[in-house]
């Protein structure tokens, strides 16, 4: 763990204690403790949520290179592969490898792929057609191959996948993180 995720990990867990102390001075009826609590509990969220919006707003956006692994924990995903299927509508198929870099436990990651172009535009990847999903359960120290395929406008280009986390993450809170709120998104560059 970081020192910004220790710093959320306090955050929380003072805000745990000051809901208990805030409830037990509301059972005092001490409004005085009550009111003092909260603001404490408020003030607290607000600044480091503005900390957070200040970081992510500096931080530019991560070019990684194909080839090169980004990694959650001990999960890495690398973009090894690119081809366009023949056919239509456009289809591209990016080729990621997933590794678990533990030596203990098997890894999995709730991530979503989408593909984004120089643009800004975002496709998601087709349901169905893709083989193992970027969530599978890897062994310690073993790597498997995703191959998610994307449904693309004739008129996209300079392609790069962009991987999140799927719903809500503790990555969206912790400050440095790549994930987290406001921040520009770690786009993974496809050559193409």
């Amino acid at each position: 763990m970081t020192v910004w995720e220790y710093l959320g990990l306090g955050l929380v867990l003072w805000t745990v204690i000051g809901i208990v102390g805030t409830t037990i001075a509301a059972v005092r009826r001490e409004r005085q403790r009550v009111r003092e609590g909260i603001l404490a509990l408020v003030g607290a969220w607000v600044l480091y949520v503005a900390a957070l919006g200040i970081v992510s707003g500096a931080q530019p956006e991560r070019r990684v290179p194909a080839g090169q692994p980004v990694c959650y924990g001990a999960m890495c995903f690398t973009v090894v592969g690119v081809r366009e299927l023949p056919g239509t509508p456009r289809l591209v198929q990016v080729t990621v490898r997933i590794e678990n870099r533990s030596r203990s436990s098997a890894g999995r990651e709730s991530i979503r792929a989408d593909l984004r172009d120089g643009q800004g535009r975002l496709w998601s990847a087709s349901r169905g057609v893709s083989g193992n999903p970027l969530d599978v359960r890897v062994l310690p120290g073993a790597a498997v191959v995703s191959q998610p395929v994307f449904p693309l406008p004739a008129d996209a280009s300079v392609l790069g996948l962009v991987l999140e986390h799927e719903g809500w993450s503790t990555h969206r809170l912790a400050i440095t993180d790549a994930e987290s709120l406001w921040h520009r998104p770690q786009v993974m560059l496809l050559g193409r």
